[in-house]
């Protein structure tokens, strides 16, 4: 049997420093599952692994698209798979790492079929979103699916629409698409995270803003704003700055909403961890007890 750890968790738990050790230990590579870090051109606002990181681990789907190209969740599903199949020919164990939920459920677990959705829906949501911002999208999809609301970035508003286009256009949540019938797979996939203190992962999270910043977050930022409206833009580190660079808030507020929306979107990322009732959960501090505990499980 092929496996496929599976590193998940919110943003700043640790989650890459995990997966290399993983893969070292198990000799084997790693899958981002960060749809974020699919991009060349965003980098520190992404937390990419660092370079000697890369250097540890063959990392896979790291600045593997630019800004400009557009990349599904089910071009992900596909491209992975297909990945996967090349790569149990060499291995036993491949590690998965990221926070993107959907990413890894789509592997995992499958997709089903979406609807066709009508055009004029479509338009309608664009035409909210452009006249009266992303706050209604995000308040009407928090009680529409609140499944969904759990994991999805909620300041990217590409993705707020088209869960609520295919709602509007059937009537049933966009997340009872993504489970309805799971796919079998050729692996077992056993899924770990670290389960920190709620108050700790803050202060992580307030640090790695505050990291960012240093490293030059707000030029990386500025380089790309003539391309704010790409849909791969439109997440929390950038959109605060473009707002900043735009007039319609000072730098402090900026930095303040970061970090804000920064911790709304690891609270997310947890609620749907523990929501999918598949999750071991390990305290940061035992590693060793992680490697004993995916060794019983592979080996049994």
């Amino acid at each position: 049997m092929k496996h496929l750890i599976v590193v998940a968790g919110a943003t700043a738990s640790g989650k890459t420093s995990l997966a290399i050790r993983l893969a070292k230990h198990f000799k084997t590579v790693i899958i981002s599952a960060d749809s974020r870090q699919f991009y060349r051109e965003m980098n520190i606002g992404t937390a990419k692994p660092t370079p000697d990181e890369l250097a540890e681990a063959k990392h896979y789907f790291i600045d593997n698209l630019s800004i400009h190209d557009e990349y599904s969740v089910g071009q992900y599903e596909r491209d992975t798979i297909a990945l996967l199949e090349k790569l149990y020919q060499n291995h036993d164990v491949v590690i998965m790492a990221g926070g993107s939920g959907l990413f890894i459920q789509a592997v995992c677990e499958g997709l089903d079929k979406f609807p066709d959705v009508p055009e004029s829906t479509r338009a309608a949501l664009i035409d909210a979103f452009e006249k009266d911002g992303i706050e209604p999208l995000q308040q009407e999809l928090q009680v529409a699916d609140p499944d969904y609301y759990a994991t999805v970035d909620t300041q990217n508003a590409h993705r707020l629409i088209r869960a609520l286009e295919i709602f509007r256009t059937t009537g049933k949540p966009y997340s009872s698409f993504l489970t309805a019938k799971k796919a079998n797979r050729a692996f077992s996939p056993i899924k770990i995270a670290l389960n920190w203190e709620r108050s700790v992962l803050y202060d992580r999270i307030n640090l790695r803003v505050d990291l960012m910043l240093e490293a030059g977050l707000e030029a990386e930022a500025k380089s790309l704003l003539p391309n704010q409206h790409l849909n791969s833009l439109q997440t929390v580190g950038y959109q605060e700055l473009f707002d900043f660079f735009n007039k319609k808030i000072d730098q402090k507020e900026a930095i303040r909403l970061i970090k804000r929306n920064s911790r709304r979107y690891a609270k997310r990322q947890l609620t749907w961890l523990r929501r999918s009732g598949d999750i071991h959960f390990f305290e940061p501090s035992n590693q060793n007890k992680i490697v004993d505990f995916l060794e019983k499980k592979i080996t049994n």
